[in-house]
C-alpha cells in the first residue's frame, strides 16, 4: 500500500507538469520566424497572398494565439495530437512510426551505460587510488568531454569504412526481406554504434556517480560491522555496499532521461535512424508546428513514465521512504 499510495502521488503530481510543459512549449514556438503555410508554400515554389491566407484559415492558423493554445489543448484532452501538414497524415501515425527505433536506442544506450557504468564504478572504487583507477577514472573523463557527433563519425569511420565490421547507418538493411530472427540480429547490428555513440557519455557520468557512491558507502559504520562479523570482502560488497550505493544511480536514470532524448537528436541524424530526434529536427526545418508539439507531448509523457517507474523502484531499495515523506 506503501508502494501504491507513492504511485499515486507521482502520477497525480505528472499532470500539471505536463500541462505547463506543452503551455510554454506551445507559447515559444508562437515566437518563432514563420509557420507551417510558410514552408509548405517555399516547397511549392512560392504562391499568391489569396493562397497564403486560405491555408492559414484552414489550418487554424489566422485566430488568435489563445484560441489556438484552446483549441490544441482541447485536442489533446479527445487523444488528438492533430494532422500533419508536411507529412499529410495525422500526427500520431507519424510519431507511431517513428518511436520504436527512438525507445530501442534509448533502451539499449541506457542499458549500456547503467551496466558498465556499475561496473567500472565498482571496479575503481575496490581499487582507489590505484592503477585501475587512475585508468576508468581518465577514460570517463575522455567519454564525457567528447562530443557525441564526433564519437559517431569517428566509429563510422573506423568500424563501417574501414573494418566494415559495421552498417553506417540506418535501422535495417531495407535492400533485403528479412523475418523473426534474422531481422533481430539485423537491426541489432545496425544499433551497435548508434547506442555506443550516445551511451558512451552517459556511462562516463554512471561510473564517476558510482565509484563516489561506492567509496561513501564503504566507509559507512554498518559496513564495517559487517567485515567485523567476519564476511569476505565479496559478500559485504555485493549484500550491503552495493543495493545502498545503487541509489544514486537509479535516481540518475530518471534525470537522464530527458538528456538522452535531446542527445538522440544528434545520434540519429548522424546515423540517419528514423527516430523521434530526427523526425524532430524535420520539423523544426519544415515548420511542421504540429509534428513538433506531438514530438514534445511524446517525449514528456516518456520522461514522465521513466521517473515514475524510478521513483517506485527507489522506494522499493530505499524502505525509508514513505508516502508521508
Amino acid at each position: 500500500m506503501r508502494i501504491l499510495g507513492l504511485a499515486g502521488r507521482r502520477l497525480a503530481a505528472s499532470i500539471p507538469t505536463l500541462i505547463l510543459i506543452l503551455i510554454g512549449v506551445f507559447l515559444l514556438l508562437q515566437f518563432a520566424p514563420g509557420d507551417t503555410v510558410d514552408a509548405m508554400m517555399a516547397q511549392m515554389g512560392g504562391g499568391d497572398a489569396a493562397t497564403a491566407k486560405e491555408l492559414r484559415r484552414f489550418y487554424g492558423l489566422d485566430l488568435s494565439v489563445t484560441a489556438q493554445l484552446g483549441n490544441y489543448l482541447w485536442r489533446l484532452v479527445r487523444f488528438d495530437l492533430g494532422f500533419s501538414s508536411i507529412y499529410g497524415k495525422p500526427v500520431a501515425t507519424v510519431i507511431a512510426e517513428r518511436l520504436p527505433a527512438t525507445i530501442l536506442l534509448m533502451t539499449a544506450s541506457l542499458s549500456f551505460a547503467f551496466f558498465f557504468g556499475l561496473i567500472l564504478g565498482v571496479v575503481a572504487a575496490r581499487g582507489v587510488n590505484k592503477w585501475p583507477d587512475t585508468i576508468i577514472s581518465s577514460l570517463g573523463l575522455i567519454f564525457y568531454a567528447t562530443p557525441s557527433f564526433w564519437f559517431g563519425l569517428m566509429a563510422i569511420v573506423v568500424f563501417s569504412v574501414y573494418l566494415q565490421w559495421l552498417p553506417a547507418g540506418g535501422l535495417e538493411d531495407i535492400t533485403v526481406a528479412q523475418t523473426g530472427i534474422w531481422r533481430t540480429i539485423d537491426i541489432a547490428k545496425h544499433l551497435v554504434l548508434p547506442t555506443l555513440t550516445l551511451g558512451l557519455i552517459f556511462l562516463a557520468i554512471y561510473l564517476r556517480i558510482m565509484r563516489a557512491s561506492m567509496l561513501e558507502v564503504l566507509n559507512l559504520d554498518f559496513v564495517r560491522t559487517a567485515r567485523a562479523k567476519g564476511l569476505d570482502e565479496t559478500s559485504v560488497v555485493v549484500r550491503h555496499v552495493l543495493r545502498n550505493a545503487l541509489l544514486p544511480m537509479v535516481t540518475l536514470i530518471g534525470l537522464q532521461a530527458g538528456t538522452m532524448l535531446g542527445g538522440s537528436v544528434v545520434v540519429e541524424s548522424v546515423f540517419s535512424l528514423p527516430g523521434l530526434g530526427r523526425l524532430a529536427y524535420e520539423s523544426v526545418i519544415q515548420r511542421d508546428l504540429n509534428t513538433l508539439l506531438g514530438i514534445i507531448f511524446v517525449s514528456a509523457l516518456l520522461v514522465i513514465l521513466v521517473n515514475f517507474f524510478v521513483d517506485i523502484l527507489y522506494a522499493r531499495l530505499d524502505p525509508r521512504i514513505s508516502t508521508e515523506g
